[in-house]
């Protein structure tokens, strides 16, 4: 397809196309003469990817092209590539603020022990769930354990949905896309469902 149905086709001006092959973030297409340069399929996914990331992730230029390359890397395991993407899709998830206390990161370390949780020292959430204790803390609002049990509990039926998804598509290329438009877009989908299931059980509360 030329890139004026690359752009229909993915709802992405042409010119913001041609700014994503020059930051090398989508591969160029194969010229076939004069000005005329084709495209297929893969840019069309490739572009819906960077959109997500971009518009959805709100990721930078740079953090978008480090996923892209773990992404891109031959023979690369899954885990790889959705060990970079939790790091790159999570940071902006990270308050800017001081690093969490070790009594926040002790209490994160004692609930991912109660929940059988193992090989978590390194992952980016870690560091997230503290700041985000030590920010209930200085509100005023320590949280219980059975608070953050029950929160556990939920990410765990989360997480077995995503990689559920991710595990029933035939290919190794459209598995590792679909886990990083998950990362990206899961968070969200998790936020609207919060807001709608809160509004739920406030209104059940109040009329019970």
């Amino acid at each position: 397809m030329l890139i004026s149905e690359l752009a229909e086709r993915s709802g992405t001006p042409t010119a913001t196309i041609k700014y994503y092959v020059r930051e090398g973030l989508l591969p160029a297409g194969e010229r076939v003469g004069g000005n005329r340069t084709l495209y297929d399929e893969s840019h069309e996914r490739r572009l819906r990817l960077i959109r997500a990331m971009l518009e959805v992730g709100k990721l930078s230029i740079a953090s978008v092209k480090t996923v892209l390359s773990a992404l891109d890397e031959p023979d690369a395991p899954l885990v790889h590539t959705f060990d970079v993407a939790q790091q790159a899709l999570s940071r902006s998830a990270v308050p800017d603020v001081a690093e969490p206390t070790p009594e926040a990161l002790a209490r994160v370390d004692a609930l991912a022990a109660r929940a059988g949780w193992s090989d978590c020292d390194d992952n980016i959430g870690r560091d997230i769930a503290a700041q985000v204790l030590d920010a209930f803390a200085n509100a005023g609002f320590p949280l219980p354990d059975d608070y953050l049990d029950r929160y556990a509990v939920a990410a765990r039926t989360q997480a077995e949905a995503d990689l559920g998804a991710v595990a029933g598509l035939p290919d190794a290329s459209r598995m590792t896309e679909l886990m990083v438009v998950g990362t990206v877009l899961g968070d969200t989908l998790s936020l609207g469902l919060r807001r709608m299931a809160q509004a739920v059980v406030s209104n059940e509360r109040r009329t019970s």
